[in-house]
């Protein structure tokens, strides 16, 4: 084995680059793909400096250390949680929103419509077509109060 990485010189570090980047594809976790990286790093190192084989490894063995802070630094950036605020809540994406009532609140309780829903409502009796704001979200009701 030994003597194959030696024949091949420095292409052995591209061709053990190109086998971690493609078993990255095969098993996702973007860790194989750091350590292609890290020896695509020691191949293009290794084609200015003529180095022996063991001071390669160690430069594979420091690059693939150093891979680790930069992909928690780069790769694992948090996406934007503005996007998803509500994904699992989408009623308290309406609390501080204003609507028209649909039919009066009547005893404690009315509807709005909302877009394409009808929302039954709670809060003081109102008029129908009086503006109220929703100022809490509780299941499939929301509590308003006139605006």
């Amino acid at each position: 084995m030994m003597s194959i990485i030696e024949t091949l010189g420095v292409w052995s570090w591209f061709i053990a680059g190109v086998v971690l980047t493609i078993a990255e594809v095969f098993a996702p976790g973007a860790f194989l793909l750091w350590l292609g990286l890290a020896a695509f790093l020691v191949g293009i190192v290794s084609l200015l400096i003529d180095w022996g084989w063991q001071a390669q490894f160690i430069a594979f063995a420091v690059f693939a250390v150093a891979a680790v802070p930069l992909y928690r630094r780069i790769g694992r950036q948090p996406d934007d949680a503005s996007d998803h605020t509500f994904l699992n809540r989408r009623t308290e994406a309406l609390v501080g929103r204003v609507f028209t009532l649909e039919t009066p609140i009547v005893n404690g309780f009315g509807t709005v419509r909302i877009d394409d829903t009808v929302w039954r409502v709670q809060g003081p009796d109102s008029p129908g077509g009086g503006k109220v704001k929703v100022v809490r979200a509780d299941g499939a009701t929301l509590t308003v109060a006139p605006e």
